[in-house]
């Protein structure tokens, strides 16, 4: 027996192989990705009325204040002309908006303390909110699905080959993302859900309203020109509508010169690209002093 038990101490004992870093990172990513999209699921209210907002800004703008808005070189009450300026302002404005929402969630998961259970298991620490922005992404990418059909519906056209307009809605679906982990930080900032979608709302409505979205830049104050000009969200909205082919010819591309409104597919890129890299890495370095 003692020889036995001898021999079975000198056993050398195996331990699970660990994958990469990045295998894992990945990994626990889908699957808190998968989590939210089973919650979302189960909780379909959450995205009906998130549809229901885009598509009263659809109706509100094309059918109440359309008729009143005026584009260069565009004969009054051309509202078809004002459509095809208006609908890339339109989904963008509804990809920024889901950032409310996913600070709201993440706030609510801190709020309920799930994410203090996510910090016991052995799981990569900006998984966590990985998965969140990926599935808050996939529910933004079926709002548009269903926004580009209400847009079809009253009279809205895109001018060039599917695969350019594939490319404008990628470019949307980017700058959301983007957005999304502004949201993120914000919820891991605040201690309430509303707190959270009340700090989401404050400073979309300027960054939207002051941009090329829902009128032309031309016509506002000097100052106002410069800021809409270099703002991220004019950039996204004047890729969107060169890919979609729904420029005006009558519309100014740039009044100032703004290099982002010369370039504004590439500069759109750049500034989600950046926006993601700044704002992942204060979200993730957030999550770790939060939950220590």
């Amino acid at each position: 027996m003692s020889a036995v038990g001898h021999a079975a101490d000198e056993t050398p004992t195996r331990t699970p192989r660990s994958r990469g870093g990045l295998t894992r990172s990945v990994r626990d990513s889908l699957v808190v990705a998968q989590r939210n999209l089973i919650r979302m699921l189960r909780i379909p209210e959450v995205v009906i009325f998130g549809l229901i907002q885009p598509i009263m800004f659809v109706v509100l703008f094309t059918y109440v204040f359309g008729g009143s808005i005026a584009l260069p070189g565009a004969q009054a009450g051309d509202t078809q002309a004002y459509r095809e300026f208006l609908m890339a302002g339109i989904f963008a404005q509804t990809v920024t908006f889901a950032t409310a929402g996913a600070g709201a969630g993440i706030a609510d998961d801190m709020h309920k303390g799930l994410i203090d259970r996510f910090r016991s298991l052995p799981m990569s620490r900006g998984a966590v909110l990985t998965g969140r922005t990926l599935a808050d992404l996939v529910q933004t990418a079926l709002t548009l699905v269903v926004l580009a059909v209400v847009a079809l519906l009253i009279g809205w056209r895109s001018h060039e080959n599917p695969a350019s307009v594939l490319a404008g809605f990628a470019l949307l679906l980017l700058l959301g993302y983007a957005f999304s982990w502004i949201g993120a930080l914000i919820g891991l900032s605040v201690r309430t859900p509303e707190a959270a979608t009340s700090g989401g709302l404050i400073w979309l409505f300027p960054l939207t309203f002051i941009s090329n979205a829902f009128v032309p830049v031309n016509g506002m104050p000097a100052v106002l020109q410069h800021i809409a000009e270099w703002n991220p969200f004019s950039a996204t909205v004047a890729g969107a509508r060169q890919l979609f082919g729904n420029t005006i010819d009558s519309v100014p591309r740039s009044v100032t010169g703004a290099w982002p409104m010369e370039h504004p597919v590439l500069a759109s890129v750049v500034w989600s690209v950046l926006i993601i890299a700044v704002f992942r890495t204060l979200a993730v370095r957030k999550y770790r002093s939060a939950t220590a």
